[in-house]
């Protein structure tokens, strides 16, 4: 590595999740904080987590439910139908 050009290569990088070191590495900087590292993130945890942001799932379901896809109505129609259930 020449002094000049390339950064600081400091082979005891500690990585910190919710305030604790976690893990060493070696980085170009001394310490990182992180928020989501493979000791918490639910692919690696095997943890599945449901998360619906403002009614979406419940809207695609009703949206979808009923004969939608049995033909008889346009698209246009369905969804005035479902707009006009949920304001009944």
């Amino acid at each position: 590595m020449k002094d000049k050009i390339d950064p600081t290569w400091y082979p005891e990088c500690k990585i910190f999740y919710r305030g604790q070191v976690v893990m060493t590495t070696g980085a170009t900087v001394p310490e990182m904080h992180v928020e989501v590292w493979s000791g918490s993130h639910p692919f690696y945890t095997g943890q599945k987590t449901f998360v619906d942001t403002a009614g979406r799932v419940e809207r695609f379901q009703r949206k979808f439910a009923g004969g939608y896809f049995k033909g008889g109505k346009g698209k246009a129609e369905a969804e005035t139908q479902a707009a006009t259930e949920t304001n009944k």
